[in-house]
């Protein structure tokens, strides 16, 4: 066996016993230095089947930056949270912009975000909640090395098919025990989606959504999936017949983009309305322009194009209320 490999294998041992050993000393704390120690537990049912937490929890980690804003929206006590966002670049330890603040209010640090979790940063936030699951790679992660969390401290997956921001807040909230906030928010939004609505001066015609990203590869959002959901909420009329002009090509279940061939483009995209998503890398509108085949396109001849943030590709609450303001710009 080569040193090598001897050294992985050493630095893996070492790496968990450094979790147990993070996690006795956590649940061997006194109720003075643990505010959660004496507030009792409940079970919840996750995406693992029921599991028992605290009735109040203190020192929740996060490890989706997709829920972490449901937190922050209801009170929660977040220790550390997971940045990422699908979509969103940020710098180390940079949080997104929708929850930043809130994070900074609260002291809560950044997890390190890589190709594996960082167990040993996790379990030394001395956590009395993990909660992870939900959508994309971070959702992934947190399933694979579920047991390894489960040792450090209680942990609760939001089940990774829950698509609309309505369906998880309320997974989260159920979580950490805070349902009764949850009609509120989901009225404050339809709310606003009547406002919104009634001032609105549309466009004619069917719109699509064009992901732009560095490969160039032609991609729309697929009908039925959160974001065109909200659009078609304040009467935006959504072209339906996207995967059926694409030749109906294999998605996976949670997915919620088409991505079809560059010779069906004038075929796919002949939507009159066009909102675009750029990632890094990604052409914004006026490059898009440039292009002559997508010049061709009826979007771009009527000039009906308009831009959306990356991380509108799957809003969470907070999300879904900062389109609806982008909305009432737009279309004012």
């Amino acid at each position: 066996m080569s040193v090598h490999r001897m050294t992985a294998r050493m630095r893996a041992a070492v790496a968990l016993l450094t979790v147990a050993m993070a996690a006795t000393a956590a649940g061997c704390g006194s109720s003075t230095s643990d505010p959660a120690a004496d507030t009792g537990t409940r079970q919840v049912e996750t995406a693992k089947g029921l599991v028992t937490v605290p009735a109040d929890p203190q020192r929740i980690v996060v490890l989706n930056g997709a829920l972490a804003g449901y937190l922050f929206d209801l009170d929660a006590e977040v220790q550390a949270a997971d940045p990422r966002i699908l979509g969103v670049t940020l710098e180390p330890g940079e949080f997104p912009a929708a929850w930043a603040a809130d994070a900074e209010e609260q002291g809560t640090a950044a997890v390190p975000s890589g190709d594996d979790l960082n167990l040993e940063f996790i379990a030394a936030q001395r956590p009395d909640l993990i909660i992870g699951g939900g959508p994309g790679w971070p959702g992934q992660q947190t399933i694979k090395n579920y047991d390894k969390l489960a040792a450090v401290a209680p942990t609760a997956l939001v089940p990774s098919d829950l698509a609309n921001w309505q369906d998880q807040l309320k997974s989260v909230a159920d979580i950490v025990n805070r349902p009764e906030q949850v009609d509120g928010m989901i009225t404050a939004y339809n709310d606003k989606v009547e406002q919104v609505k009634s001032g609105l001066k549309l466009p004619e015609g069917a719109a699509a959504v064009w992901q732009s990203q560095a490969d160039a590869r032609p991609i729309l959002l697929a009908p039925n999936t959160p974001l065109a959901t909200l659009l078609s909420d304040v009467g935006i009329t959504m072209d339906d017949k996207i995967e059926a002009k694409a030749g109906n090509p294999e998605r996976a279940a949670a997915g919620d983009w088409v991505t079809f061939s560059p010779e069906l483009l004038s075929t796919v995209v002949d939507a009159p309305v066009l909102f675009v998503i750029t990632l890094d890398g990604g052409r914004s509108i006026a490059q898009l322009k440039q292009d002559p085949a997508m010049a061709m396109l009826p979007a771009f001849q009527q000039n009906q194009l308009y831009e959306l943030p990356a991380e509108s590709k799957r809003p969470d609450y907070r999300g879904a209320m900062s389109i609806l303001d982008l909305l009432a710009d737009h279309f004012k």
